[in-house]
């Protein structure tokens, strides 16, 4: 087994840095039904210690808590001490995102979870990106399965409001890595998202490879929501968009 910044990686848990293959699941139930169904990859490492592969794939942290970030374990602390919460000496911070490549990253969202010594999940982030440049971020805490809940704070979507909650669920293992949320609104089922795959060692020559078996990840991200979007103007109102506040610790 390899050894991590933040600890030894014990059996059960993927090994880092990895890529994950896998597949992006989108469905909205009502009021209008469509479905999304894409493959694609993102890159699981440990905060201390994110991989650089140049064009192929960076992680830069203002791209995710902001220009004056220095670190991604900077941002990840500055956010959880405001919230109330602790990385500790012995544990490890890692996460599930989208790199930068070819000059261009877009991430509606990124995960990080924190294992104890014991490689027991302490909590969860949830760090969400719309497409106006906003974000947003929740601290989790999950049961021995891996499930919580949290409230919609935060306008992802010009066809959904702001409210409800949403349900989530991940697996971090060898076998599977997935990371799957369900927003709920008055008790209805309103989409269900999620993303699942399989974690495998990240070398040049395996960002490599995902670049040429799929070009221009990040770019497709992007596309895809847009083009998407567009569809549902057609079929559904326009929700307005309401200011912005940023939860403690995020900027």
């Amino acid at each position: 087994m390899v050894t991590s910044s933040g600890g030894g990686v014990e059996p059960g848990r993927p090994e880092v840095p990895a890529i994950v293959h896998g597949r992006v699941r989108h469905d909205r139930r009502t009021p209008h039904t469509h479905r999304i169904r894409a493959r694609t990859y993102m890159w699981l490492v440990d905060i201390d210690d994110p991989p650089d592969h140049g064009a192929l794939g960076r992680i830069r942290p203002r791209d995710h808590f902001g220009a004056d970030c220095t670190s991604l374990r900077d941002g990840v602390e500055r956010f959880v001490t405001a919230q109330g919460e602790s990385i500790r000496p012995e544990d490890r911070v890692l996460t599930l995102t989208n790199p930068r490549a070819f000059g261009h990253v877009f991430n509606p969202l990124t995960t990080y979870y924190c294992l104890g010594p014991d490689e027991r999940l302490r909590w969860l982030i949830l760090e969400i990106h719309n497409t106006y440049g906003e974000r947003h971020a929740h601290l989790l805490d999950l049961d021995a399965r891996g499930r919580g809940q949290v409230a919609k704070e935060f306008y992802v979507s010009p066809f959904i409001s702001v409210d409800g909650m949403y349900d989530v669920a991940v697996t971090l293992t060898q076998e599977r890595v997935s990371v799957a949320i369900t927003l709920r609104q008055n008790g209805i089922l309103i989409i269900g998202t999620s993303f699942s795959g399989t974690a495998t060692p990240l070398t040049r020559r395996a960002a490599l490879r995902a670049a040429v078996v799929t070009p221009f990840v990040t770019h497709q991200v992007s596309a895809r929501i847009r083009a998407h979007g567009i569809r549902l103007w057609t079929a559904l109102p326009i929700v307005p968009r309401p200011p912005h506040q940023p939860p403690e610790g995020l900027r």
